[in-house]
């Protein structure tokens, strides 16, 4: 799922790392799905991330799942809209939304796709220093 992301990270000048902290953590997924998600993730890493910038997706094994992040050093999401960010259709800034083509609908994706597996989402943010998502899947 990161590879495809490769080219858009390098013509953006953003560093994209991948830290595996165990790299035979299985988990039972839905291979294109999770991919999905990770994708979706990416792709808003990317958008919302400046040139200079970083992103990092890691791995965390914990006893009965794992845990993925998503980290930038983005523009960050105002602390008024990260309760509502996983709604269908809600966009944090409207008329930037428009101009990178989102549609408000990629957390809410994720999300689903997530809490269909029995995982869970959430995320950390703070305005001008980039967000973390985070997801979790059963093993």
């Amino acid at each position: 799922a990161v590879k495809p992301f490769q080219a858009q990270a390098d013509s953006k000048n953003i560093v994209l790392e991948l830290n595996l902290q165990e790299p035979e953590m299985v988990v039972k997924a839905d291979r294109d799905k999770i991919s999905q998600v990770l994708s979706n993730l990416l792709d808003n890493a990317l958008k919302f991330t400046s040139s200079g910038g970083k992103v990092a997706i890691t791995t965390e094994d914990h006893k009965n799942e794992i845990v993925v992040q998503v980290k930038d050093t983005g523009i960050g999401i105002p602390s008024t809209d990260l309760s509502r960010i996983f709604e269908r259709f809600y966009t944090v800034d409207k008329s930037r939304s428009r101009e990178l083509g989102g549609t408000g609908l990629g957390l809410s994706i994720v999300k689903h796709i997530v809490e269909a597996h029995g995982g869970k989402v959430w995320v950390e943010s703070e305005l001008n220093k980039g967000s973390i998502f985070y997801f979790s899947l059963r093993k």
